[in-house]
């Protein structure tokens, strides 16, 4: 049974850019969900929540070549975290990212027009 397993469908937020040679193919790109839910004051809320996907490979490969933005995509993978250190006016600070890496992806559809 797998123990990190993300799951999530949404659209493309840019034209994905293939970096990289063969088996070191990497593509980065951001995806879009969204949800909607009826506050304690009776009003529609819809929110938009943006992830960051990484996918290696083969897989990268294909995402580049077949996907665009505004695709919407089913993927599924694992969280991966990311701590690194960046300095901006001589101060140090610590960052942390969360992103999905994907296994297995599937296209569901066209990209908005």
């Amino acid at each position: 049974m797998l123990q990190n397993n993300v799951q999530l469908i949404g659209n493309v937020g840019a034209e994905i850019e293939l970096k990289g040679t063969n088996e070191n193919n990497v593509v980065n790109f951001s995806l879009a969900t969204d949800e909607s839910y009826t506050n304690s004051q009776g009003q529609k809320v819809e929110k938009t929540v943006w992830h960051r996907i990484v996918a290696w490979g083969k897989t990268a490969q294909i995402l580049s070549e077949h996907t665009k933005k505004g695709s919407k995509l089913l993927v599924k993978g694992k969280l991966t975290y990311n701590k690194y250190t960046k300095e901006k006016d001589g101060v140090k600070f610590d960052i942390q990212t969360t992103e999905i890496q994907v296994n297995e992806f599937l296209f569901l559809g066209n990209p908005k027009k």
